[in-house]
């Protein structure tokens, strides 16, 4: 072999430092290293299953709790149920919707079975909203006969245009009206496993006089004139508009009376009360007085007549002189008063005080209210119902007005002079 082809061999390089020349203190670190991924790979793998254990469980729990709800697959119930209680249906709720109310109180085993048993039925796919008695514990099918029975429903609440917060007596009669404490108090009434509970026309008139303005909702245009009669119960007459209502049996007296006033303070808004009291330059509470006034008064084909009769007499600043006043604070129903009523001096008085009376008196209609609002223009000072068919003169001359006091004694309409 010839010396010019002869090559030495190529000895590998090594790449990095060579493991002889690694110190001590390189291998530690690199050693901690290798540990440290290690520990962090088994903790987030540690972790993950965890969470997925947890998803898993969660999702059988409570997957299993809303198909058991739904589905119907619990057994229904059997029996006429353990006890009595009462259920709000709320405006809009659908048949799941009321099931599922039915299911939280107990009283269905699940929606789907209320659901399934209500299906076709008109009476709950139209159900209205309200107060319900039903037992806990009872088949659908029963559930469903019982909301679908017009005797379940209870706490339903009708007031009448003209109704006082007493009861009336009509003086020819000796029929007594009952009055919206009266009403309200039938209207609590239910009757639970036997027991008939009702909220007393005494403790509704108590929470009337002791609750303060906050706890009764009265309206801010309401509140200085409630504050002045003090104690007195009267003093939210006419806070409670006329109408249909709902009302909780279980609630206490004062909560019944917040939420119809708050009720309330809505519906005269919607009238559009506290508006026009600022376009006439006079306080809504004084709109709702002379609508109270005018309700009481006359018939609602001369509304506006009355209406722009008191606003007459109040700007020539004449007392009212109206026997519905007088009437008011003797809880009574007379078209004519004596010499003697007239004369007693009551917050309500308007033979004996000039403008109006302390508060309303009675719940004015929604006819009555837009009189106020919106009287018949005119310069009439007087007016007197003079027969049984209602018919009313107006006029401005007082002789006119005696000569008109006449006709109604002939007809017997009054038995004296205004």
């Amino acid at each position: 072999m010839a010396e010019d082809t002869y090559r030495p061999r190529a000895e590998p390089e090594a790449i990095g430092p060579s493991r002889h020349r690694m110190s001590r203190v390189d291998r530690l670190k690199r050693d901690r290293e290798r540990n440290g991924r290690r520990w962090r790979r088994r903790l987030f793998g540690g972790f993950a299953l965890g969470l997925l254990v947890v998803i898993v469980v969660a999702a059988v729990v409570f997957g299993g709790k809303i198909w058991h709800i739904m589905s119907g697959s619990g057994n229904d119930f059997s029996g006429p149920g353990k006890r009595d209680i009462v259920i709000q249906i709320k405006a809009g709720d659908s048949t799941t919707a009321v099931g599922e109310t039915l299911y939280n109180q107990g009283v269905v085993a699940t929606v789907r079975a209320f659901v399934d048993a209500a299906h076709g039925n008109a009476a709950i796919s139209s159900i209205q909203p309200g107060f319900y008695r039903v037992r806990t514990e009872i088949p659908a099918a029963n559930a469903v006969a019982r909301l679908a029975d017009p005797q379940s429903r209870v706490g339903k609440l009708v007031i009448p245009e003209g109704r006082q917060l007493d009861d009336t007596t009509d003086m020819k009669t000796n029929v007594v009206t009952p009055g919206i404490l009266t009403l309200i108090s039938r209207a609590s009434c239910v009757d639970l496993d036997g027991i008939k509970h009702c909220v007393s026309v005494a403790d509704l008139r108590s929470a009337a006089s002791k609750g303060t303005p906050l706890m009764l909702s009265v309206p801010a245009w309401a509140v200085e004139p409630v504050l002045e009669l003090g104690e007195d119960h009267r003093r939210i007459e006419g806070l409670i508009a006329p109408g249909t209502f709902n009302i909780d049996p279980a609630a206490p007296a004062e909560r019944i009376l917040s939420s119809l006033i708050g009720a309330g303070a809505v519906e005269y808004m919607k009238a559009g009360l506290v508006t026009t009291a600022t376009s006439r330059g006079l306080s809504p509470y004084d709109i709702l007085v002379v609508a109270s006034l005018v309700q009481q008064e006359s018939n609602v084909q001369d509304f506006p007549k009355v209406a722009q009769v008191i606003y007459n007499r109040l700007n020539e600043h004449r007392t009212l002189e109206f026997d519905s006043t007088v009437n008011y604070s003797l809880d009574r129903r007379e078209v004519a008063t004596s010499d003697a009523d007239r004369a007693l001096r009551t917050p309500w008085n308007t033979y004996v005080s000039e403008g109006l009376p302390a508060t309303a008196i009675c719940s004015p209609g929604v006819d009555a209210l837009l009189a106020a609002e919106h009287p018949a223009p005119g310069d009439w000072l007087y007016f007197v119902t003079i027969d049984a068919q209602g018919t009313t003169l107006f006029t401005r001359d007082y002789q006119q007005h005696l000569a008109n006091i006449e006709l109604a004694k002939r007809n017997g309409v009054l038995d004296s002079a205004r």
